[in-house]
């Protein structure tokens, strides 16, 4: 696709990540777009009201949302929690005209078409507004992880006060994983070493 051809010869995994963004780009250029690249395409591709975000992760980025979904599903097992992990599935809601690729994505409790949480690693700034693309994925609760700390959102579609966060409030704590201490796992996250982050993680835990 001519789009996306005129620079990704010369787009490169590396320390610092790569983003391009276009617009105007019709609904119908999206979606050839992501047929294109196909399922182990390398790049992150996002669509919002016609402004299309071609990301190419970096290696932090992609350390970052694999270190946090090997914690989460330490959390899963030792807590018994029902999960189907969605990982980079690409959401599409044309009607809405979003679409979009989380970094990392979860039903919590029963499988669903789209997920409950949404993660995002944010590496560098400019991007579209991951809040309301995920307001109009239906997704109930984002989280960020950017400059080693998580930030939290839980959507309030009925709270006009949350109007400049795309109707999400900034929480401490999961409402979706109510248990999970936040301050433990981003203490693990900060911690160089994953797999000393790992053990940590599980020992900090609660018994039952």
């Amino acid at each position: 696709m001519v789009l996306l051809n005129d620079w990704s010869e010369r787009l490169a995994l590396q320390e610092s990540e790569e983003r391009r963004i276009f617009n105007p780009v019709a609904w119908a250029q999206y979606e050839a777009l992501v047929a294109d690249l196909g399922d182990k395409s390398p790049y992150r591709v996002h669509f919002l009201a016609g402004v299309l975000e071609i990301v190419s992760p970096s290696r932090n980025h992609e350390s970052g949302k694999t270190r946090i979904g090997d914690l989460l599903l330490i959390y899963f097992l030792e807590t018994n929690t029902d999960y189907f992990p969605m990982g980079s599935t690409t959401l599409k809601r044309p009607e809405q005209g979003a679409g979009g690729e989380p970094d990392e994505s979860y039903c919590i409790g029963t499988d669903k078409d789209f997920p409950n949480l949404a993660i995002e690693v944010i590496v560098t700034s400019g991007s579209i507004n991951r809040l309301e693309l995920y307001r109009r994925l239906g997704v109930q609760e984002v989280w960020f992880w950017q400059s080693d700390r998580l930030s939290l959102y839980h959507q309030r579609p009925e709270s006009p006060q949350f109007a400049a966060t795309a109707g999400y409030e900034p929480i401490g704590r999961s409402e979706l994983l109510p248990e999970l201490d936040i301050d433990l796992l981003t203490h693990c996250l900060q911690n160089p070493s994953p797999l000393a982050a790992a053990k940590a993680f599980r020992q900090g835990l609660p018994r039952g």
